[in-house]
């Protein structure tokens, strides 16, 4: 299930989920493997993730190991890797081929002109501490205007890469409820049920 934010209608708030949001609905996705069921989630949230293009990771420095591993399997996934200068150095540590970006601090071309730009097709960006907050909200702010998706966690940018991997691997198919009712049903039993294309 994916809880849906009306964040595109106020675009003059951060887009960072604390105790006090309120949903306007949910969505759900369900399908045989966890990485498909995500994708469709996240259609259905009309946060369509991308099959091919540029990743913009900036995350902060908690976790930077984490995000060795994440950069790694967008990369073998064929995007291209833009970092701010920090999280860029740390992944070409680890081998990493990745582009630097500039901070909105820093100058132009930044970040957020790359996504006004159409160069940029995903963002993972995990905000820590007030330094990084005026840079970070820009570029969630961006990324919702241009309608490029976005996570605020690794866990879920973890999620979206394996959602990207199913969806390139395969186009997802439609069951009735009913459906997967009977198969859900058949796999508790032992039993193998036929009901169609997933």
């Amino acid at each position: 299930k994916e809880a849906v934010f009306p964040f595109n209608k106020f675009r003059e708030f951060d887009p960072v989920l604390g105790p006090e949001m309120r949903s306007t609905g949910e969505v759900m996705g369900i399908d045989e493997d966890f990485g498909t069921a995500f994708m469709k989630s996240q259609l259905a949230a009309d946060n369509a993730l991308p099959r091919t293009g540029a990743v913009f990771l900036t995350v902060n420095d908690a976790d930077k190991p984490s995000a060795g591993t994440l950069a790694k399997r967008f990369h073998q996934l064929g995007f291209t890797l833009y970092s701010t200068s920090g999280t860029a150095a740390y992944l070409r540590a680890q081998g990493i081929p990745v582009q630097s970006v500039l901070k909105v601090s820093e100058g132009r071309p930044h970040g957020v002109d790359m996504i006004l730009n159409g160069q940029i097709q995903l963002l993972v960006n995990t905000p820590l501490g007030k330094h990084a907050q005026v840079d970070d909200e820009r570029l969630r702010q961006a990324a919702i205007s241009n309608r490029v998706p976005y996570t605020t966690t690794l866990s879920a940018a973890n999620a979206a890469a394996e959602a990207i991997a199913a969806r390139q691997s395969r186009e997802p198919g439609v069951r009735s409820l009913q459906e997967w009712h009977v198969l859900l049903a058949a796999s508790l039993n032992g039993t193998s049920a036929a009901a169609g294309p997933a």
